[in-house]
């Protein structure tokens, strides 16, 4: 009987790891230029649930891939770059690999 509670338990765990975002995407104002961009960089990648960065200039769009299990809390985020100097609009949490939203960026050049 111990052995049902613990697979629920489990399960449970999988579930609500397999509902989190996998990438983070930001509107942020303030991005002028390529250093702007390399900080912003770099200063995400401090996170340890940090796998992968993007950051777009032309559409002040800052995106963030989470390792697989773990999560940034947005006031992380947003600290983070108000800190630096930058404005957080908006945070959204999607499904979207950065591979694809690296190519809808490329289309979507202003």
């Amino acid at each position: 009987m111990k052995l049902v509670p613990r697979v629920l338990i489990t399960l449970l765990l999988l579930a609500v790891a397999s509902a989190q975002a996998a990438t983070i995407e930001m509107n942020v104002n303030g991005l002028v230029c390529a250093f702007c961009a390399q900080g912003i960089a770099k200063q995400l990648r401090k996170f340890p649930a940090t796998a992968d960065v993007i950051v777009s200039l032309e559409h002040k769009l800052v995106a963030v891939a989470l390792k697989d299990g773990q999560d940034i809390p947005d006031t992380e985020l947003r600290r983070a770059l108000t800190n630096a100097g930058y404005t957080v609009k908006a945070i959204r949490r999607t499904e979207t690999p950065l591979a694809e939203l690296r190519e809808r960026l490329k289309q979507d050049t202003p």
